[in-house]
Parts: C-alpha cells; sequence; structure tokens
C-alpha cells in the first residue's frame, strides 16, 4: 500500500507521497499522473488529499443506519451531491452555522476514482479506483428534515472533512468504520455491512454520470450517527487508512 497526502510546506500547496518519515513531493495529484520532483520534506500544514471536481454521495448504505433514521433498505442507491467547498482537511476545525439545533457526524469510507469511467460493469469497476480515504459527512439533521433535500443540510463549508491519506491497494470489503466523540465510541460498522459494495456503487453512478480522475464517492455510513455542538473533537477512522481528528466550533456569525 502507498500513502499520498496534501500538504502545505512555506505556503506552497503540494501531493506528496508519505514514506517513513518524510514525504516525497510531486508534480501533481498522483491520479493524474503526477511524478517524484526529487525533494523530501520532514513536515508541512496537512490538507485534505483530494480535490474532486465532484463528491457524490451515497444515502442510507448500511442497514443499521436506515432503521436508525427509521428509513427502509433502499433497493436501488440514492444518490445526492456535497459541494467540493465543504472539504476541509486533518485538524481544521467543523464550524456550526446559525440556526441549525443539531449537527450529526457521518464516518464514512472515501473513494477515489483514478480512471475517467463510464459504464462500467460491477465485475470491473475496482479497476477504476485510484485509492481510498476517511471522510466525516457532517450533516444538519434539522435541515435534512426541514428541506426533504439534502443541499442545505450537507453543503455548508467544513462539512466534509476528508484525510488524512488516500491508501491504494487496499481491498475494500471488510475494513472497520469507526467514529468517537471526546474519546467516546458512537460508530462501529464495517463495510461488509453495506447494502451496495463498492463496485456496485461506481457501476450505479457511471451509468448515470461520467467519473473523472480525482472524483470522490461517499459510501454511506453505518448506525451511531449523533450531534456534535462547539467543544467537541470528532474522530472519524477506516480501517487500514487511519484516523483523523477535527474540533468542533460556532461559526463566527452564529
Amino acid at each position: 500500500m502507498t500513502r499520498y497526502v496534501r500538504i502545505e510546506v512555506n505556503g506552497v500547496e503540494y501531493f506528496a507521497r508519505a514514506e517513513g518519515h518524510g514525504f516525497h513531493l510531486l508534480t501533481g495529484p498522483p491520479w493524474a499522473g503526477g511524478r517524484d520532483v526529487g525533494e523530501i520534506v520532514s513536515n508541512g500544514r496537512m490538507l485534505a488529499p483530494v480535490v474532486p471536481s465532484k463528491i457524490v454521495c451515497v444515502g442510507s448504505n448500511y442497514r443499521d443506519h436506515a432503521a436508525e433514521m427509521g428509513k427502509p433498505v433502499p433497493a436501488k442507491p440514492k444518490l445526492f451531491f456535497k459541494p467540493p467547498s465543504a472539504i476541509i482537511g486533518p485538524g481544521m476545525p467543523i464550524e456550526i452555522p446559525p440556526d441549525t439545533t443539531r449537527v450529526d457526524h457521518e464516518a464514512e469510507l472515501g473513494v477515489i476514482i483514478g480512471a475517467r469511467c463510464r459504464r462500467a460493469w460491477p465485475e470491473d469497476a475496482l479497476e477504476y479506483v485510484f485509492g481510498y480515504t476517511v471522510c466525516n459527512d457532517v450533516t444538519a439533521r434539522d435541515f435534512q428534515t426541514e428541506d426533504g433535500v439534502f443541499a442545505r443540510a450537507k453543503g455548508f463549508d467544513s462539512f466534509l472533512p476528508v484525510g488524512p491519506h488516500v491508501v491504494t491497494g487496499l481491498s475494500p470489503e471488510r475494513l472497520a468504520v469507526g467514529c468517537d466523540v471526546n474519546r467516546k465510541i458512537r460508530q462501529q460498522g464495517n463495510t461488509r455491512d453495506m447494502v451496495f459494495s463498492v463496485a456496485e456503487l461506481i457501476a450505479f453512478i457511471s451509468n448515470v454520470m461520467t467519473l473523472e480522475p480525482g472524483d470522490l464517492i461517499l459510501t454511506g455510513t453505518p448506525a451511531g450517527v449523533g450531534p456534535i455542538v462547539a467543544g467537541d473533537r470528532v474522530t472519524v477512522s477506516v480501517e487500514g487508512i487511519g484516523a483523523m481528528t477535527n474540533p468542533v466550533v460556532d461559526r463566527s456569525d452564529r
């Protein structure tokens, strides 16, 4: 497995390959053919490791989560979008906006597309994957209920922490997915319990829209979603990738 990051060094952003205690700087995104520039740095400010053109999300993709939300298990994947502007990196604050009375965490496996993908078959779909990462699909639950659609509830700036790495060479079928808030466990799931597998999701989505290199798919969250408030520290994790922690703050206009 290889781990890729995106870091800021002296005010300049780089994609890099993490190896040992150093970062091998790249000429660009690794899924776009970024090559080593021949320079290794020992530290930098960690950023979200992806810059997708679109983020495709899947709702109710764990039976236990569908049950806790009072929803039936879907017969087909339920798709929605989050805007790229929602993305933040490890350690960056999740900001609670004005008016909402409940914001929830949702730990998820993220899939990064590595090659242009259109009308894939499930048996070939994983060939289009570059790697995997950890995501937190933060949601204003009251707005979701009020609106009946997801754009406002899930689209706020800072509502999609992603990181810390993108990992290649990982099998997505049996990975533990979890979340703790202030070191108390909230979510403990496993990708084996998905209603639709990663391969099935890629095939379904790519028969609706073309997926481009660097695009991000959020594969759903297991049961245990719950509220977060200013002062909390939220850690989401996926087996084989790592853990990412973000503090929670009130937005300045709240």
